[in-house]
């Protein structure tokens, strides 16, 4: 039987503020894994067992696991006309 090596993956990982309280992650180059918490430290737990968690699945399934590229995050400020 292989044996299988232990590899580490890193991604980008955005939380956002839930209107509701707690926090939201995701993961954009991992479609659809997403998770939350109530604070940030708990929402970065559970992010980083829903990242395992996929990948194990892709492994499990025979599917590549993605390499993520470089990425950036922006904010810009937009003008828009709103009635009073």
């Amino acid at each position: 039987m292989a044996r299988k090596r232990a590899r580490e993956f890193s991604y980008s990982v955005f939380y956002e503020q839930a209107p509701e309280g707690g926090y939201v992650a995701s993961v954009p180059a991992l479609p659809g894994c997403h998770t939350q918490g109530e604070t940030l430290e708990e929402a970065e737990r559970n992010v980083k067992e829903a990242i395992a968690l996929y990948l194990e699945s892709l492994a499990a399934h025979g599917e590549p696991i993605p390499q993520e590229g470089h990425s950036l995050q922006g904010r810009v400020t937009v003008p828009v006309a709103v009635p009073a």
